[in-house]
């Protein structure tokens, strides 16, 4: 009989399989490249697809990469996720790179960080031939997206399970999109992953701090309010929406 841990693994690694099946995120013979921060998030993604990859009759490769952006002051332990990725049976490619902080004087150092991190991972996805990059967002993740969209940019748009990237070269997927982050915390806190080593000294994400508290409010109006809002994320009904601008 599985222990209460393992049940909740379990758990955890099916609803990753759900969000899989649902959205259509890997398939057969599929490349996928895994965007391992170190954080929480990406640990517990990268460790149920190498696990649902052992288990199920479905041939497909995974693979890890971390970009280091050296003069940024983001840490992690990097001898952690050596042994973490050698356990899963995972490659890991590490980016080392750094920021033009001379040039981008009048962008935000978190913009200039999360843009280059980003253009390291496409470049490494189109290099090695990858289909897949699949990063950690989850449920509410997509929900804070959403709030912060409506209220700054009068825009509706969130983070999809999947994105086609340069016209269908790859897709960027997001298997822990139906979890929400207590779930994924508690999965981390039971597999006894240990906290970053240096934390980002520009990580103070205001505006989703907003859209976080935001979300507790909305919690004392209905308990179910962050499904809610990610489940009326599928279930528009246009016809009662003003149409859009000309």
């Amino acid at each position: 009989m599985k222990n209460s841990a393992e049940q909740y693994f379990l758990k955890i690694e099916k609803s990753v399989g759900r969000a899989i099946n649902a959205y259509s995120l890997i398939k057969e013979n599929d490349r996928v490249a895994v965007a391992l921060s170190g954080g929480k998030d990406s640990l517990v993604m990268l460790e149920t697809l190498a696990n649902r990859r052992r288990r199920l009759p479905v041939n497909y490769d995974v693979i890890a990469v971390h970009v280091h952006v050296r003069n940024i002051g983001y840490e992690t332990d990097l001898d952690f996720i050596k042994n973490f990725c050698d356990t899963l049976n995972v490659g890991l490619y590490v980016i080392e790179t750094e920021a033009d902080l001379e040039r981008d004087k009048n962008k935000s150092i978190c913009f200039i960080c999360s843009w280059l991190r980003r253009k390291e991972l496409f470049d490494f996805v189109k290099k090695e031939k990858c289909n897949k990059l699949a990063f950690g967002h989850h449920r509410d993740d997509a929900i804070e997206t959403l709030l912060m969209n409506m209220i700054s940019n009068s825009s509706i748009s969130s983070m999809p399970p999947s994105l086609p990237m340069f016209g269908g070269e790859f897709d960027l997927i997001r298997p822990l999109i139906l979890l929400g982050e207590d779930e994924i915390r508690e999965y981390a806190v039971l597999k006894k992953y240990p906290p970053q080593v240096k934390l980002c000294p520009h990580g103070d994400d205001t505006r989703r701090g907003d859209a976080k508290r935001l979300l507790v409010e909305m919690e004392k109006i209905d308990k179910n309010a962050r499904q809610n809002i990610f489940s009326a994320m599928s279930n528009i009904h246009g016809e009662y929406l003003p149409p859009e601008k000309r």
